[in-house]
C-alpha cells in the first residue's frame, strides 16, 4: 500500500530503534498507552509484547481494516482500533475515570507543535510521552549539541522549548536516521522522551496562563530585549520585576531559563 504524503506517513520498522522506543516508554503489563498513527502495527506489536492496555488511534481509513484483520486474535482488553485525527481525539472517553496512560507515537513533523501543546495542557494529562520527531526539533527542545559538534540551539530557549519544560522533563533518547523508514524522509528523526508530566510548576491556572502570555509576548520580537517586548504587560516598572525574578534588564527572551520565566510569571 502506498503512503499518503498529506499524512506525513513513514513507517519505522528497524527492530533497534522500535526496541529503544519501547525501552524508553518503560511500559507496565496493563498499563494505558495511547498509541498515534499505529500503521502497519510494527510499534502495535512490541507494544503488545509489553502487555499494554492499547488505545490506538490512527487516521488513516485504509489502515483500519488492515489493523483489524491483524490483530482479530487480540482482546478489546488489550487493544482498541480508533478511526480519527488525534487532534480532534478526546482520550478521556477512552479511559476510566481518573486512570493514568502514557503516549507513545511516531507523529507526523507537521503536528509536533499542536500535537505537544494538546497533551501536555490537557486536564488529562499523560504520565510521559515518547515520540518520534524531527531530529531538529528534539535539540531544539531540550538544548542538546548536535553529532557535529555544534549546539543546535545554542542553548537557547525557545516557545516550544519552555513550553515542554513547563509540564515534564524532556530526554533526548537517539538519532534515528531517515534510512530506517519506509519511505525513507528528508531528515534524521528522534526518539524524545518526556517524562514527570504534571502541572506542579504553577500555583494555579492564573498563574499558568499569565506564564504563556508572558513567554509568548517576551518571543514576540526576538531581536528586542525581553524588558521592552513585556513593558506593555509588566507596565513602567518592567525593569523592577525583571530585576526581582534575577533576570538581567538586557536579556533577550531566549536567554532566560524555565525558572525565571515562572518567577516573573509568579510576580
Amino acid at each position: 500500500m502506498y503512503k499518503k504524503k498529506s499524512l506525513g506517513q513513514h513507517f519505522l520498522h528497524a527492530p533497534a530503534y522500535l526496541n529503544k522506543i519501547i525501552e524508553a516508554a518503560k511500559i507496565a503489563k496493563g498499563e494505558w498507552v495511547l498509541e498515534v498513527g499505529p500503521g502497519d502495527g510494527a510499534l502495535t506489536d512490541k507494544l503488545l509484547e509489553q502487555g499494554a492496555r492499547l488505545i490506538a488511534v490512527e487516521k488513516d481509513a485504509r489502515m483500519i481494516p488492515l489493523l483489524k484483520n491483524k490483530y482479530s486474535d487480540v482482546s478489546l482488553y488489550s487493544l482498541t482500533i480508533i478511526e480519527e485525527d488525534i487532534l480532534r481525539f478526546d482520550i478521556s472517553n477512552h479511559l476510566p475515570q481518573e486512570e493514568m496512560y502514557k503516549v507513545v507515537a511516531n507523529i507526523p513533523y507537521y503536528i509536533t507543535g499542536a500535537f505537544l501543546k494538546k497533551f501536555l495542557s490537557a486536564e488529562a494529562q499523560p504520565s510521559s510521552m515518547v515520540l518520534l520527531v524531527q531530529k531538529e526539533v528534539a535539540e531544539r527542545i531540550v538544548g542538546r549539541k548536535s553529532a557535529k559538534g555544534g549546539s543546535a540551539s545554542g542553548g537557547k530557549e525557545s516557545i516550544l522549548s519552555l513550553s515542554v519544560k513547563a509540564y515534564g522533563e524532556p530526554i533526548y533518547i537517539k538519532t534515528v536516521p531517515s534510512g530506517a523508514f519506509s519511505p525513507p524522509p528528508q531528515v534524521d528523526s528522534a526518539i524524545l522522551a518526556i517524562g514527570n508530566i504534571s502541572r506542579e510548576r504553577f500555583t494555579n491556572l492564573v498563574h499558568e496562563n499569565r506564564f504563556f502570555e508572558l513567554v509568548r509576548t517576551g518571543f514576540a520580537q526576538k531581536r528586542k530585549l525581553l524588558g521592552r517586548n513585556l513593558e506593555p504587560i509588566l507596565g513602567p516598572n518592567y525593569a523592577d520585576l525583571l530585576k526581582m525574578a534575577g533576570i538581567p534588564e538586557k536579556a533577550r527572551a531566549e536567554d532566560v531559563p524555565l525558572e525565571k520565566w515562572l518567577s516573573l510569571s509568579e510576580l
